[in-house]
């Protein structure tokens, strides 16, 4: 049995994922099981796995669902991964020749049950670090501290041990296609630290029809989603003033969005909430604004 899944979750991507596959294919350690979600696609994507499972190169899990967006596959997947590690490479991204390798290794030398996974590095396609490197003076860290603390900018890659992502499912409201999934990154964050590791693990692609080029439109029309996120957001501990605050801000927004009247009696930090209202119903027409306008 491998020690890692990489999983990846898809809509609609056959004209992209081919590219997650050729880097796949490469890897010069290819003890791994790739697990691809299918969030319901109506294009060519079972198709197209279908052949490459035939191939018999890399081995290779498929499963179907119907579309629950990406929170939703990311459920669906921690349910089903069996191996010690995973790791998600989302479908229009794809791993250096030796991610793999590098990943095995340095937990094989470097994991325990002390510690919840790695955070490595995402680069662009131009092979350039996304945001910043990690600390070199710290060997361990959450992933919040990274950014609250050491001032870590962009996204990272997180591979972890897979007991602990079937821990916190995210929730799924009807009509809805977004749980930002840091919420359960930051709800392991309370129980284990992440191994550091300064070495690119994936190489991002920020299309146009991707998650990260759309968060404004996602926000608005995912308003439960963002909402129960804001209130965990509230609830963390060891959290500043300002941030809680900020968090109360969003959290009135997407109550606005959500046509919730209990946004003082739901909150968790009552005061605060009060306070952000105002800032909570000009953030909610500013993205209104920008909706309209990018629509």
């Amino acid at each position: 049995m491998p020690i890692l899944t990489i999983f990846t979750p898809t809509y609609n991507r056959a004209y992209t994922l081919h590219k997650c596959y050729e880097s796949l294919k490469s890897q010069s350690n290819k003890d791994f099981i790739w697990l691809i979600i299918d969030d319901g696609s109506s294009d060519s994507t079972e198709e197209l796995v279908t052949r490459w499972i035939a191939e018999d190169i890399i081995s290779i899990r498929y499963y179907r669902q119907e579309n629950q967006g990406m929170h939703g596959a990311h459920n669906t997947a921690y349910s089903l991964i069996d191996t010690e590690l995973n790791v998600c490479i989302d479908s229009d991204d794809y791993m250096p020749d030796d991610a793999v390798e590098k990943i095995i290794t340095f937990w094989k030398e470097n994991g325990s049950e002390e510690v919840g996974g790695i955070i490595g590095l995402d680069c662009n396609t131009k092979g350039e670090i996304i945001g910043s490197e990690l600390p070199e003076e710290i060997k361990t860290s959450t992933l919040f501290n990274l950014y609250n603390i050491y001032g870590v900018k962009g996204d990272k890659k997180l591979v972890y041990q897979t007991k602990l992502t079937k821990k916190y499912p995210y929730p799924v409201y009807q009509n809805e296609k977004l749980v930002p999934l840091s919420y359960k990154y930051f709800m392991l964050d309370q129980e284990y630290e992440m191994l550091l590791m300064n070495e690119v693990l994936c190489c991002v692609e920020y299309l146009p029809d991707g998650s990260s080029k759309n968060i404004i439109k996602q926000y608005k029309n995912s308003p439960k989603g963002f909402r129960f996120y804001r209130m965990e957001m509230m609830k963390l501990p060891n959290t500043s003033l300002l941030f809680k605050f900020k968090q109360a801000v969003h959290y009135v927004s997407c109550s606005i969005f959500a046509e919730n009247k209990g946004i003082l009696m739901h909150s968790p930090q009552k005061l605060l909430t009060l306070i952000a209202l105002p800032f909570g119903f000009v953030l909610n027409k500013y993205i209104l604004t920008k909706v309209a306008k990018n629509n």
